[in-house]
């Protein structure tokens, strides 16, 4: 073969040769360029069009609200009496209003009965009570002292409870000591106790008089409460300078039958140093003393311990007093009854004894009470 043709062999391979490279790169940069699929996107293929959709879940019924229960009727309140010796004595009305709240709590309704200091009408009206079967117990402020006995025992024999407030019901003047079987508690500051408390303090107001000049006012005289603290209060008195120059009484009703009393007593004594009786009797008496132009010479004793009686001798205008507790009377009476209905029987309460200075308000140590009552 003679050089020209062998030259145009070679350069035909030559020309073939690079071709299949050019041809290989170029296949090569196409396998680069195809993007690789992302592992995140070869998850099995969704369901076409035709797929039936996945069951929903079958709505619950909705939940039927539960029956309320039927509240349980109201039980209907036991009734218990109240047995008063007089709705208008402001005392009485204290306990009274201590007693509402503690009954109402316990679902008791009260029933007040008003005697008007009238034994004979608190004896009938005791006798209703029984007779009318509606009441499961009663609580007696009793005018006929050792003389409610029988109503009493015929009540607990019919199956009410019995609770006696203020005043004693039996012969012992000197302790709560129950005189009859059965009763659930007697609530009074002993009558003997509470004159002989009133007489220390009218020897502590005589302390410098000889003689001392005084004017006694009973309550009511002749009721077996009264009696009994006039007994103490000469007992305690007996021997020493007083004098008992004249006596009222104020029926433990205002001021206006004090006012009455003291005046009548003064058209012929007038030589008085002491005038000493329930809070409402000197409140009266004050007024008369006043107008008489003898107040600022005289000293007054109250027992009661009212609200008037601790400002007068806050102020001065009176000497002392013997402090009572009615709203805790009545609390501590009331709260008896309660337990005397759930089946327990407290007895004698004394709720004097847990007072300043055993009650004597004197005018050095006036600011330890509070009144709980107005007088």
């Amino acid at each position: 073969m003679n050089r020209s043709a062998s030259s145009r062999l070679w350069l035909l391979g030559a020309l073939l040769t690079a071709m299949a490279l050019v041809a290989a790169a170029c296949g090569s940069d196409a396998e680069d360029a195809a993007p690789a699929q992302d592992s995140a996107t070869t998850a099995a293929p969704a369901d076409d069009a035709t797929s039936e959709p996945a069951d929903e879940p079958a709505d619950e019924p909705a939940d039927e609200p539960a029956d309320e229960p039927e509240p349980e009727p109201a039980a209907e309140p036991q009734q218990v009496a109240f047995l008063n010796a007089s709705s208008a004595n402001t005392w009485l009305q204290s306990s009274l209003a201590a007693m509402e709240p503690i009954a109402a709590a316990n679902n008791i309704e009260l029933v007040e009965f008003d005697a008007q200091f009238d034994a004979a009408a608190q004896q009938q009206q005791f006798q209703d009570a029984i007779a009318s079967g509606q009441y499961a117990g009663v609580v007696l402020v009793s005018l006929a002292g050792a003389g409610s006995q029988p109503d009493i025992e015929e009540a607990l024999a019919a199956g009410l409870k019995v609770v006696t407030l203020n005043q004693v019901v039996g012969e012992d003047l000197t302790s709560t000591d129950s005189p009859v079987d059965g009763i659930s508690a007697l609530v009074f500051e002993p009558p003997l106790t509470r004159g002989e408390r009133i007489g220390e303090v009218t020897l502590a107001a005589c302390a410098d008089l000889d003689p001392c000049n005084v004017v006694y006012f009973y309550g009511i005289r002749g009721i077996p409460l009264d009696e009994a603290v006039r007994e103490g209060w000469d007992n305690t008195v007996a021997g020493s300078t007083v004098t008992v120059v004249a006596e009222g009484e104020g029926q433990y009703a205002g001021p206006d039958i004090g006012l009455a009393a003291m005046q009548d007593i003064l058209v012929s004594t007038s030589d008085i140093h002491v005038v000493v009786g329930a809070d409402q009797s000197m409140q009266g008496a004050e007024l008369a003393l006043d107008e008489a132009g003898l107040l600022a010479d005289t000293r007054i004793i109250g027992f009661g311990g009212s609200s008037y009686a601790v400002d007068a001798v806050s102020d001065g205008r009176w000497w002392g007093g013997l402090y009572g507790a009615p709203a805790t009377e009545g609390e501590l009476a009331m709260q008896a009854m309660v337990d005397a209905l759930a089946g327990t029987d407290v007895g004698g309460i004394d709720p004097s004894g847990s007072v300043p200075n055993r009650g004597l308000m004197l005018p050095d140590n006036i600011g330890d009470f509070s009144a709980q009552w107005d007088g």
